[in-house]
């Protein structure tokens, strides 16, 4: 007898159908084929005791099980389930009856205990969606999963507690309830321990320049001495993105979801992501990667900030790995057998000081190094990485009297409105198209929506040719001036938006890191 039982594995962020077939025949011996790795191989001493536990048998015959397709590596315990029940089936232990469930309809997944009890999993919402693309009647998975599979509307999902319950379940001695929860109620927000930008004495210019930076879904660069407020600002950008909208919540909440760093009893991931990576994270750590690659700092940060605090402390080969990710938004993760595609629209945000002492360029300390230490340290950060970071920003130390003042700043409430509303001529504008901000314009968006009029292009030509910048900090340039032109709420970008833009360009100067 074949016994047909159905789960599924992870592709990057998606997921496939599985299809488990286990036969039964004469001799002694289990045979597990269709490329497992060793957690779904050792699955076989888990469930012999797991059934034992519970009152059933693993019987001695030669037990044949195939996990289709055959050529997509299986890998992890969360297969225990589906090829338990498989072995029940095979053996006539669950026999199908009148009015009871039909085992093939439904997809089954979960880590069993030696007890039988069923074990949390990771990756569950692309399950869910899989099996409600591909009509199954149920979705089985333990209990504490439900709340997530259960985002996916017109899926029942059956929270169980252990391996009992599910064979009875499809024996028809038992009526298992699909979960329930109240109706998605959708809040993106902040978190209530957000930083706020009033705690900010100064920095106007800076916080013009991240309110630019939100407002466009802009990268940015923060140069300027210890203690000038490089990471105190940067940690703030987050508060005032506009909110997730319910896809990109939908699609951050998969990748922490696969990642299994979703919080406990938490449906949905609600605020944009915040991540900040140590200069010591590693190549696999930050893009992703690992024998059966998962994502990685930059997949963590989709649709929100990637912060890289100290950049020129990084390796290099680390950082250049960016470059692809910050013009695609995607990563593209390749092994032997598999190939894996991880979302990475993030922002990118990074900070570092001028020169080794910190002080290059300093209005209140003397720089002690040396011009060929000033070179060398800069060009730790490549040109093509540089390029590819829309504003440079010199952060100063904040003088005294801005420090010792009592006013109080504006909060990061108040900013938020007017990056709201630059987004929302975005949207407007990029209507129809897959674009949801102005950093996203590829060169005919750029060409047809930054056009500029005479005096605009004279200022931008004569600034090219004195700084010598490049073909891809012209359209960045441009990108950056519509989005200040947004912010005024005007159709055409003036001379003076191109004037601001270029402010935001201090490393390209000819003078930078030179005395």
């Amino acid at each position: 007898m074949i016994a047909k039982t159905y789960g599924g594995a992870l592709v990057g962020i998606d997921a496939l159908t599985i299809r488990v077939e286990t036969s039964m025949d004469s001799g002694v011996n289990f045979m597990l084929v269709g490329l497992p790795d060793s957690a779904v191989k050792e699955s076989h001493y888990r469930i012999a005791t797991a059934l034992r536990h519970c009152g059933y048998k693993i019987p001695i015959r030669r037990i044949v099980i195939n996990m289709a397709p055959a050529d997509l590596k299986k890998e992890g315990s969360a297969y225990d389930l589906t090829l338990a029940m498989g072995i029940l089936a095979a053996s006539g232990q669950i026999e199908e009856k009148p009015g009871s469930p039909c085992l093939q309809r439904y997809m089954l997944m979960g880590e069993l205990s030696l007890d039988g009890r069923l074990q949390p999993l990771k990756g569950v919402l692309p399950l869910a969606l899989e099996a409600g693309k591909q009509g199954f009647a149920g979705f089985i998975l333990p209990a504490q999963n439900a709340p997530e599979a259960a985002l996916v509307e017109k899926l029942p999902v059956y929270g169980v507690e252990n391996l009992r319950q599910v064979v009875d379940f499809f024996r028809g001695k038992v009526k298992l309830e699909p979960f329930e929860q109240e109706p998605l109620s959708f809040h993106a927000g902040l978190s209530v321990e957000e930083p706020d930008f009033s705690e900010v004495k100064g920095q106007s210019f800076c916080k013009r320049a991240l309110e630019i930076t939100a407002a466009g879904g802009h990268n940015i660069l923060l140069v300027g001495p210890p203690g000038s407020g490089k990471t105190m600002l940067a940690r703030r950008l987050a508060g005032i993105l506009p909110p997730l909208t319910l896809d990109e919540a939908l699609e951050t909440t998969k990748i922490y979801s696969v990642a299994g760093k979703m919080v406990a009893h938490r449906r949905l991931v609600e605020t944009r992501p915040f991540r900040d990576p140590h200069h010591t994270v590693s190549y696999a750590a930050l893009v992703g990667g690992g024998s059966y690659p998962q994502p990685g700092e930059i997949s963590l940060a989709h649709n929100g900030v990637l912060f890289l605090d100290e950049l020129p402390e990084f390796t290099r080969s680390t950082l250049e790995v960016l470059r692809q990710p910050l013009e695609d938004r995607k990563i593209s993760i390749c092994r032997a057998k598999m190939r894996v595609e991880y979302p990475a629209g993030f922002m990118l945000v990074a900070s570092m000081n001028p020169c080794p002492c910190g002080y290059y360029n300093s209005p209140d300390k003397e720089c002690t190094c040396k011009p060929s230490d000033i070179s060398r340290y800069l060009s730790k950060i490549s040109g093509p990485l540089l390029d590819r970071m829309d504003l440079h920003v010199q952060v100063l130390p904040v003088p005294y009297q801005d420090l010792a003042s009592e006013g109080v700043a504006e909060t990061s409430a108040s900013i938020r409105k007017r990056v709201m509303a630059a987004r929302k001529l975005q949207l407007e504008r990029f209507s129809g198209t897959k674009l949801f901000c102005n950093a996203q314009m590829q060169s005919r968006h750029i060409n047809r929506y930054c056009r500029l009029g005479k005096d605009a292009a004279v200022l931008l030509k004569d600034a090219m040719s004195h700084y010598g910048m490049s073909a891809r900090t012209y359209h960045r340039i441009l990108k950056v001036a519509r989005t200040i032109a947004d912010m005024d709420a005007v159709a055409d970008i003036q001379p003076d938006h191109v004037a601001e833009a270029l402010q935001y360009r201090c490393v390209d100067k000819a003078d930078w890191g030179k005395r």
